[in-house]
């Protein structure tokens, strides 16, 4: 069941494999398949030895409907944020270090690349503290990423979202190549040129545009 989807979400792990957001075995992604189930990846499995029948089928409580693997430690929060974001379709979970690094000194990483305004949709928050596999992660994702598809979860990684999976990944891509940006930026010196509200919200109608219909 959902053979596509399955290997959609495997695509999508090896390619935040090649981007460097995840390593090994970290991190989680998800995939809405209906109004009350969802697809995860499973738990401890290094993401270029999986094969589609790893991929879990759950229910928005968690439990197991498809599958033998047991599922990411995350499910309890991923169940958390599909019940309550109904528009996201799609969840990725990565410990990225340059944005994580980031959100270790500050509380927001502020939207001043076109990048960050094409893919994220502005600022992104930095949520307090969570712990991984706990419904406390859930809870502050959905209390602090705001109408962004990323949150940065202090002291642990990064959440994205989207509408389905290449949404999610393209903000947690660009999210990392932000994140590095003003990292030289801020190691060369000197005042980050900022970008006014009307110039983010530009940035986000640009990208409404973007690729082939």
């Amino acid at each position: 069941m959902f053979e596509r989807e399955k290997q959609e979400i495997l695509n999508c792990a090896l390619m935040l494999d090649r981007y460097g957001l995840i390593a090994l075995s970290g991190g989680n992604v998800s995939v809405r398949v209906s109004a009350d189930k969802f697809l995860i990846t499973p738990s401890g499995m290094i993401y270029s030895e999986m094969v589609p029948s790893d991929v879990l089928l759950v229910d928005l409580d968690g439990n197991v409907v498809e599958g033998i693997r047991k599922p990411s430690l995350d499910t309890i929060a991923i169940s958390h944020i599909l019940k309550n974001m109904p528009d996201v379709n799609a969840v990725i979970h990565t410990h990225q270090p340059y944005a994580t690094g980031i959100g270790l000194v500050t509380d927001r990483l502020d939207c001043d690349l076109t990048t960050l305004a094409n893919a994220v949709k502005g600022h992104v928050n930095v949520a307090p503290y969570t712990s991984a596999a706990c419904l406390d992660m859930g809870i502050a994702v959905v209390d602090n990423i705001g109408s962004q598809l990323a949150v940065i979860l202090k002291n642990h990684g990064v959440v994205t979202v989207g509408k389905d999976l290449k949404e999610a990944l393209y903000a947690a891509v660009y999210l990392e190549e932000s994140a590095k940006t003003i990292f030289v930026a801020k190691a060369y010196g000197g005042e980050i040129s900022k970008f006014s509200d009307e110039q983010i919200q530009t940035g986000i109608d640009v990208f409404k545009r973007y690729g082939q219909k």
